[in-house]
């Protein structure tokens, strides 16, 4: 599987793995995959996607090795003072030549069972040394440097670290007669097979029946013993396949006077994006039809009111967007505008309660998206404290995290983002341990 570990300062870091390599102790190797494994890292901050399933000996392992091709550069977001404007840096640094990734296993993994799973995680900070992001020349030198970690595959997975793949967004390719088993391909590069069964849950479509080629998935799985992908749940936000292109990234400028917004992706698919520059794309949103993921079941139990509309939107929210537009234009129009989860990186501030749920008050650093954008000039900001996100945690959220939460600590928190009158909320998915800023 590919992961994440990573602060909010890049929005964009993609890398083509070509091949993984175990070693053991006196030596031996076992070649793990050997075909290109192509997978976007920033999106997969802790989470994490399936890449490759095979068989390998038992054995225990102690060393590890990489190749890999970089797709692009490292991406990253800022607003420029001295521009007075927003800038999108595809150029912060260049990889350091010859290519040798680095690859760390905190300890020997041992194979063994019937089925288990690798993560390889980019560690993003460790990968990059320091940057400017307004800076257009970047000397940053980027040499990629992985975790590399087992996970035990547990028959009821409930979170990325026994199993669950949350978040997958693909196109479907096939479908079997029943629909109970199709193929996707993701947009940053992997192809999975999918079955569905009884605890499947649909959103945007009835069934398993209604699953056809072409069709955008949101989807969550659960990872066999043996690799199969079991879908736990598969959501449709627009069921036309008619000229159909999908993308998903932060929102980077809103302006509802014009009825557009600006967005830079971390994925995208589809006719109108083949052959066009990486972005950032100007939308038209005047006809589209805003909506929220049902990643998270818990919506209506939050004490606000989780709202996603076209005047309540803030720059740095993560959307996935779909359009049926035949040309690119000025403004292309988007047909319908998801908010989707997201990670945020920082401090707590401090720790309370509401409604059930334990709120915990997290400042972010001055670089993440909320912050940076809301000092872009034009209309004033919707965001009364763009620095703070009150985070709503409760027993539905997965606690990955090592040390108990408190004042002062440093996490990352996976959920919904909704701008609530000014303030900014999460409804928490998932908390893991923080990336230092």
């Amino acid at each position: 599987m590919a992961s994440g570990t990573a602060n909010n300062q890049l929005s964009q870091f993609r890398l083509a793995v070509t091949s993984l390599t175990l070693a053991n102790k006196s030596g031996k190797t076992v070649t793990v995959f050997s075909t290109p494994e192509s997978a976007e890292f920033t999106h997969l901050n802790s989470t994490m996607e399936p890449l490759y399933a095979t068989e390998i000996p038992q054995d225990v392992y102690t060393s590890a090795t990489v190749t890999l091709e970089p797709s692009g550069y490292p991406e990253c977001v800022g607003f420029d003072p001295a521009e007075n404007d927003l800038l999108i840096n595809g150029s912060i640094g260049s990889y350091a030549y010859p290519l040798t990734p680095v690859v760390n296993l905190p300890a020997p993994i041992a194979v063994a069972g019937a089925g288990m799973g690798l993560a390889l995680n980019l560690q993003v900070s460790e990968s990059i040394s320091s940057f400017n992001c307004t800076s257009v020349a970047g000397s940053a030198s980027i040499t990629p440097t992985f975790n590399l970690t087992p996970i035990t595959i547990v028959a009821q997975p409930t979170n990325s670290s026994n199993g669950i793949a949350t978040g997958l967004r693909g196109l479907i390719d096939t479908v079997t007669a029943n629909g109970t088993n199709f193929s996707v391909t993701a947009a940053d590069g992997p192809s999975w097979q999918v079955n569905t069964g009884a605890g499947t849950e649909f959103q945007g479509i009835s069934g398993a029946s209604q699953i056809a080629a072409g069709l955008p998935v949101d989807m969550d799985v659960a990872i066999q013993q043996d690799g199969a992908l079991l879908a736990t749940r598969v959501a449709v936000y627009d069921t036309n396949t008619a000229n159909l292109s999908v993308i998903s990234g932060p929102l980077l400028e809103v302006s509802p006077s014009v009825t557009a917004l600006l967005t830079i992706f971390d994925q995208n698919q589809g006719p109108l994006f083949s052959g066009l520059p990486e972005g950032p794309y100007n939308f038209n949103f005047s006809n589209a039809a805003f909506q929220t993921s049902d990643q998270l079941a818990n919506l209506q139990t939050l004490p606000f009111t989780p709202s996603f509309t076209a005047s309540n939107m803030v720059p740095g929210q993560a959307v996935l967007l779909t359009t049926h537009a035949t040309a690119f234009s000025a403004y292309i129009p988007a047909t319908t505008v998801t908010l989707v989860p997201q990670t945020v990186n920082g401090t707590v501030a401090a720790i309370s309660a509401s409604g059930g749920f334990t709120t915990y008050s997290v400042t972010l650093a001055a670089y993440d998206l909320f912050p940076d954008l809301a000092l872009q000039p034009g209309p004033p900001s919707l965001l009364k404290n763009p620095n703070t996100v009150v985070v709503y945690v409760d027993s539905n959220t997965q606690l990955l995290n090592s040390d108990p939460v408190a004042v002062g600590s440093l996490l990352r928190f996976n959920g919904l983002v909704f701008n609530d009158n000014g303030t900014l909320r999460m409804d928490c998915a998932q908390i893991s341990d923080g990336v230092t800023e």
